[in-house]
């Protein structure tokens, strides 16, 4: 029998939970997280987790941009090893579908420090974040009843340690597979996107 550890750090079980739930996919290339880093790279990205495997010309009516553009983008993010060709969903020869590989992305700028890739991929997704939150905000007053019953929006200050700042992170990632996986493990009901962010740092009022 093999011996226990003498301590597990703390957040070890939830960040395994997560791992298994979601497969990350740990991004420490900086080509890699440069080629993410693109508001239409990052918007192509989403749809295809989202909706699942596409080609250039769905994706280009999704997001309005011309079908060479979006192919350009498209090979930026198979080049990174983002997306994958999915030849199987293929009618002909000409045709081209695209997938994610599986799994969620996730990197840490404390693997880029000093490289300013790192800045411009944190600005990219704040502005993804306040695109999407005020996209909601200008079609509340018309969406369904239960939908504006049930959104929701919660900050709040706290005094914590480094330590406990990354609890709580590991927490709220728990929190987010949990939810979802609930898709895959009943397909059955219905139910529709939705975006959900958390973000935690240091601060003064």
């Amino acid at each position: 029998m093999m011996p226990m550890p003498a301590r597990i750090p703390a957040g070890y079980c939830t960040r395994v939970l997560v791992q298994l739930l979601l497969c990350i996919m740990e991004v420490r290339d900086s080509q890699v997280l440069a080629a993410m880093s693109h508001p239409l790279r990052r918007r192509l990205l989403d749809m295809l987790k989202l909706d699942g495997p596409a080609t250039a010309s769905v994706l280009a009516e999704k997001t309005g941009q011309a079908v060479g553009n979006v192919s350009h983008h498209l090979k930026v993010l198979s080049g990174a090893g983002l997306v994958v060709e999915a030849p199987e969903l293929a009618r002909d020869r000409r045709e081209r579908w695209w997938r994610r590989p599986s799994g969620t992305l996730s990197w840490a700028t404390s693997d880029f420090a000093g490289d300013p890739v790192a800045e411009v991929a944190e600005t990219v997704s704040l502005d993804r974040q306040m695109t999407l939150s005020r996209g909601w905000l200008s079609e509340m007053e018309t969406a369904p009843q239960e939908w504006r019953d049930a959104w929701f929006s919660s900050d709040a200050w706290m005094r914590l340690t480094p330590a406990e700042l990354a609890e709580l992170n590991d927490r709220v990632s728990a929190l987010f597979a949990e939810f979802g996986a609930k898709a895959a493990a009943d397909p059955a009901t219905e139910r529709e996107p939705v975006f959900v962010f958390g973000r935690g740092f240091r601060a003064q009022p």
